[in-house]
């Protein structure tokens, strides 16, 4: 019998909006690491629960600021589990159609691999030719989770002037 090969890594980018959750917040967290809960749209919940493995690489994406950025990278060190959050009537992600024996929504927890001295803006982004087919880019783009490519992967980090993580 032949064995499974591996899958490679894949890649994301998690939008947080600086306000509710940043980077440095992140940073600051329990061994700068944290559940990604609150995802409430169906396909970003799909990738999160069908496509994204341990040791996937995440960029941290600052949306609703000035300047929007990517700022850094974290890791995924759990796979897809329910969103507890869901399940809680005093939790702002609440959803009263999700329980516990059939869980609607899912999360991954991630870890902070570093954060970007130099953030990459939407406008550096814009600015690169060779990023210019990545998601977050795209006109009427809105969700929170996306995969990114490997080549945008590491045209981020030249841009950042960071090595991969």
């Amino acid at each position: 019998m032949a064995k499974k090969a591996a899958r490679p890594k894949q890649y994301w980018l998690f939008k947080t909006e600086p306000g509710s959750f940043s980077i440095d917040d992140l940073a600051a967290s329990e061994n700068q690491s944290t559940f990604w809960d609150g995802v409430r749209n169906y396909q970003a919940r799909n990738m999160i629960r069908d496509d994204m493995r341990v040791g996937d690489r995440v960029f941290i994406y600052h949306s609703n600021a000035k300047p929007m950025a990517i700022v850094g990278t974290a890791r995924i060190t759990k796979a897809a589990y329910p969103d507890h959050t869901a399940f809680d009537e005093n939790e702002k992600h609440f959803d009263a159609k999700s329980t516990p024996d059939d869980p609607t929504w899912f999360m991954v927890d991630i870890k902070l691999t570093q954060k970007f001295k130099t953030p990459v803006t939407r406008d550096d982004l814009k600015a690169a030719s060779d990023l210019t087919e990545m998601m977050v880019l795209k006109k009427g783009s809105r969700l929170s989770i996306q995969p990114v490519t490997e080549a945008e992967w590491e045209r981020v980090h030249e841009l950042a002037g960071a090595k991969p993580k």
